[in-house]
């Protein structure tokens, strides 16, 4: 490596999420915002939000139904 070039590496990093957590992690940015982080992500909280694709499935299978009696 050449000297002199390089950005200086930090490990103590302070990272800040938009819910308020605040974290350390290596960086060569002095500071880093984040907009989420494990402690709120759906995934990680456990508030995951499913989409019911029930109705979209069934409205599907209606239209293709509807359309093979028009085949015949």
């Amino acid at each position: 490596m050449k000297k002199d070039i390089h950005p200086k590496y930090d490990l103590k990093t302070k990272a800040t999420c938009a819910c308020g957590a605040t974290f350390e992690v290596g960086s060569t940015m002095p500071e880093v915002k984040i907009e989420i982080c494990s402690q709120c992500h759906p995934f990680y909280t456990g508030n995951e939000k499913i989409m019911d694709t029930a109705g979209r499935v069934d409205r599907f299978n209606k239209r293709r139904a509807a359309s093979a009696k028009v085949k015949k």
